[in-house]
């Protein structure tokens, strides 16, 4: 009646066995070490971990080892001095196209590492670095899809040769203009097999013939996701340029990213890389209207001609470009710091694609002695950088002066290779939490799980004897469990975590409390022993499950609804339900079972006094 059949031990001892091997590296800490992976395609290959462990060893610099694993080197140290002093050491032998990060590694030894036993990954209020909260400006992203259709129709049009007396654009609507009917059809048939995506309406306003393109609602919802997905993507890119091991960059409802950068030490220089927004564009300056000494001072107050665009210099001159852009940054595939060998100043080197170098090629071979600009455009706001005179053809590589400083040139050269944003973002949104403080916070919540799993130890324990023995252990079981699930899984342990997990130890403990009254009100009503174990257990699974059925509910609105914090709660949440389930039902059970079981005859279960109830109604 009582008794197991051995596959069910089995069972158990196998969940218990593998529990422990996945939970073991969660006991070992971490270490400090010095991560480099390479940008791209490229790989630490052999050459270049040794190269690096060479140059630690002729400083001086001792280091516990040197893995490599996927492409990717992990040099483990003793102490945060020794990483930071190494970090130096390793990212001057490097070199370009590498990235060296700062990281925290398992100490887990390499036999657990061999079967992919890795400890729980720390979330940023335990581990400490950056949270970061970006709105995207979906309504600059639409402006900005607008404007491209505008472009294309402009050069549509032009390519066919149907004239137009007018093309503007009013709000999200492209409005041309004609003075025949004739022109108009030709532009609504050219524009119609061109351009899909745009909706097309013939109108008249008095004697003027109009065209009203817009974009398809489910085109414009289109850009707009890919909007988002390009910057979370650049995002990324800019991250990996920043050195930071292990980053997250995920979408948060529909318009919303966040980025969470663990261990990450300049916080400041993380969010203006972060929230920057410059790209490059190239452009011919309009020299036709300048005045005979080359300047375009005329124009600083005045309306620029309609063929060209105003700005300014970094010195605020004005300068003069012409509309049609030869290259963008989209076809930058490499920007480098450097030094101008003529008078030291900061530049910024540049390798644009194969594409952007036949453009570049062409328009300075048919612009000679001509000028070019060279702008910087963020957040709205261009500046031209630089506007040099074309002294001879060059194609997919160049240089761009005018860099105010060395670090100015850094940070211009990482935006440009990481990529532009799609659309403007905004912080709304932003914590910092320091290491000691994470350090602190994994403290308290061991202390909280280890001081409320003893109180629970020494109730059950005092209150149901023998039986309470078992669900202390039971209980134990279920932490087991546990971590094991979030080891193996390596979900996200925060401080709403940790919360969980004690959340989850006592409702396990609940459901042997439920078991062990249900076990004792069997024995008060005359039942023997063998037979109140098992109505015991089987009476009270229907109330245990029901009550965590419905939790489980609750949890799971939390996963799909919750986002943050709450999310990671309710992970733990709907993790510790299930493995609660298990220990107290199937793992306690098979522990009676094995100490009640095989006596033939028991007298009396160590379940605590059973006899009270009558006598207090006495």
């Amino acid at each position: 009646m009582n008794k197991y059949p051995l596959w069910k031990y089995i069972v158990i001892a196998i969940a218990l066995i593998v529990s422990f091997t996945y939970a073991l590296p969660n006991f070992f800490g971490e270490v400090p070490a010095v991560q480099v992976s390479g940008q791209r395609s490229n790989k630490v290959e052999d050459a270049l971990a040794n190269k690096i462990e060479d140059a630690l060893k002729q400083a001086g610099i001792a280091y516990q080892s040197a893995e490599r694993e996927e492409g990717v080197l992990k040099v483990r140290f003793g102490d945060t001095d020794t990483q930071l002093k190494a970090r130096d050491i390793i990212q001057a032998q490097t070199g370009k196209g590498y990235v060296v990060a700062l990281n925290l590694i398992s100490n887990s030894p390499k036999w657990l590492t061999a079967i992919g036993a890795k400890p729980m990954y720390l979330g940023l209020d335990l581990r400490g670095g950056v949270h970061f909260l970006l709105q995207v400006d979906m309504k600059a992203a639409a402006n900005k899809a607008v404007e491209r259709y505008l472009g294309d129709v402009r050069s549509q049009l032009r390519d066919k040769k149907i004239y137009y007396s007018g093309l503007t654009r009013e709000g999200d609507r492209i409005v041309l203009r004609f003075r025949e009917s004739d022109t108009r059809a030709a532009a609504l048939k050219e524009i119609g097999s061109q351009s899909p995506d745009l909706n097309l309406k013939e109108q008249e306003s008095g004697e003027e013939l109009q065209l009203i393109a817009t974009i398809k609602p489910e085109v414009a919802k289109r850009e707009q996701d890919l909007a988002l997905q390009q910057n979370i993507q650049t995002l990324r890119n800019r991250v990996n340029e920043l050195g930071v091991a292990e980053p997250i960059v995920q979408q948060q409802g529909a318009d919303r990213i966040v980025v969470q950068l663990a261990g990450v030490q300049d916080p400041g220089r993380a969010k203006d890389i972060i929230g920057r927004t410059a790209t490059l564009e190239v452009r011919l300056v309009a020299e036709e209207h300048a005045d005979t000494a080359g300047s375009f001072e005329q124009y600083k107050s005045a309306a620029p001609p309609f063929s060209a665009d105003r700005f300014f210099d970094l010195e605020g001159r004005t300068v003069l470009v012409r509309k049609s852009v030869i290259v963008t940054g989209d076809r930058i595939k490499d920007a480098q710091p450097g030094f101008d060998n003529q008078d030291g100043r900061a530049v910024v080197n540049m390798k644009l694609d194969d594409a952007g170098g036949r453009i570049m090629r062409q328009t300075t071979r048919e612009n000679v002695k001509k000028r070019m600009a060279m702008m910087l455009i963020e957040k709205n706001d261009t500046k031209v950088l630089t506007w040099p005179v074309i002294q001879e053809e060059f194609g997919n590589q160049f240089r761009i002066t005018g860099m105010p400083n060395a670090t100015e040139a850094k940070n211009l050269a990482l935006l440009l290779r990481a990529g532009a944003l799609a659309a403007p973002m905004e912080f709304i949104e932003e914590r910092t939490v320091g290491p000691s403080l994470g350090a602190e916070n994994i403290a308290k919540g061991k202390s909280s799980v280890i001081y409320g799993f003893t109180a629970i130890a020494i109730f059950m324990i005092i209150y149901y004897m023998v039986f309470g023995l078992v669900s202390v252990l039971a209980l134990a079981f279920n932490l087991l469990f546990l971590v094991a699930l979030l080891s193996i899984l390596q979900a996200t342990l925060t401080l709403p975590g940790i919360a969980a997990i004690a959340l989850a130890l006592g409702m396990a403990i609940d459901a042997n409390v439920l078991i062990n009254e249900r076990v004792r009100e069997e024995v008060r009503n005359g039942m023997s022993p063998q037979m109140a174990i098992a109505n015991g257990y089987d009476r009270a699974f229907d109330t245990i499950l029901d009550s965590n059925i419905t939790t489980l509910i609750a949890g799971l609105a939390l996963l799909i609804w919750g986002s943050g914090p709450v999310r990671g709660f309710a992970i733990v949440h709907c993790l510790g339900i299930m493995t609660s389930i298990f220990s107290a039902v199937v793992v306690s059970r098979g522990m009676v079972n094995l100490i009640y079981g095989g006596k033939k005859k028991v007298t009396r279960l160590s379940i605590g006094n059973t006899d009270w109830h009558k006598r207090a109604a006495a």
